[in-house]
């Protein structure tokens, strides 16, 4: 029967299996990653969603900026018409007066 002797270290940033069989001469050796890379990943990722909400809130943003500049543009010229008709009203009344006392004198 063949012995198996498994042997495993970690210097803090790898980790290393080394499995020695007697016999066959055969030595398997798994060296696993630190994980280092699923970090860089990881920070990648969340980057690239703090990016996209910002562009998105930012553009949300510029909407409501525009809807109020045309809220506020559409006012101006509804009072400016009001203003206008008012206007024109009067002028249409004091013509009327200054003809209405021309025909018939006092």
């Amino acid at each position: 029967m063949a012995t198996e002797r498994v042997t495993t270290r970690s210097d803090g940033t790898t980790t290393e299996r080394v499995v020695e069989r007697d016999g066959g001469g055969t030595t398997y050796v798994d060296r696993g990653g630190s994980g280092f890379g699923s970090v860089l990943i990881g920070i990648a990722i969340l980057a690239a969603v703090a990016v996209i909400a910002f562009f998105l809130l930012n553009q949300n943003r510029n909407d409501a900026i525009r809807t109020n500049a045309v809220t506020s543009a559409a006012s101006t010229i509804a009072d400016s018409t009001a203003s206008a008709a008012k206007d024109v009203g009067d002028a249409a009344t004091t013509a009327a007066n200054n003809t209405a006392g021309a025909v018939n004198p006092k």
